[in-house]
């Protein structure tokens, strides 16, 4: 009967770890000229992938007549944001990871996607989205 105790103990807390590290389906994130579909993110316990957030989609230029880049931006821990270029007229596939190095994991990250205006007209983002595992 112990023995059946503590294989169910085992088997709830790497239930758990499997859980923490699933993958989970990342809304389409949308903005003037620019997306990104297909995005899924997970976080990685610490001690794998630097306990890291990993993201992953299809970032792309919805508009190819506006002469604009797109790029995604990726924010953890509070550091600021990581910028992750596109290309023109395109979609190009992204699988990244953002960590904090001070940290054993990360618990919290922030995710949008952007349309490059150039340095005279500001920037057109998505809303942000904020999740947390």
């Amino acid at each position: 009967m112990a023995t059946g105790i503590l294989t169910a103990g085992l088997f709830a807390a790497g239930v758990g770890t499997a859980f923490a590290a699933s993958w989970h389906s990342i809304p389409t994130l949308k903005t003037g000229g620019a997306s990104f579909t297909s995005g899924q993110y997970k976080f990685h316990p610490a001690g794998s992938s630097h306990g890291a957030f990993q993201w992953t989609g299809k970032l792309n230029d919805a508009d190819h007549g506006d002469g604009h880049n797109v790029y995604m931006q990726v924010k953890v821990e509070g550091y600021g944001w990581s910028r992750y270029n596109g290309k023109q007229k395109s979609s190009v596939s992204l699988n990244k990871l953002n960590w904090d190095g001070a940290q054993r994991y990360t618990d919290d990250a922030y995710i949008r996607v952007c349309r490059d205006k150039g340095s005279l007209n500001p920037d057109n983002c998505s809303p942000t989205k904020h999740y947390r595992p």
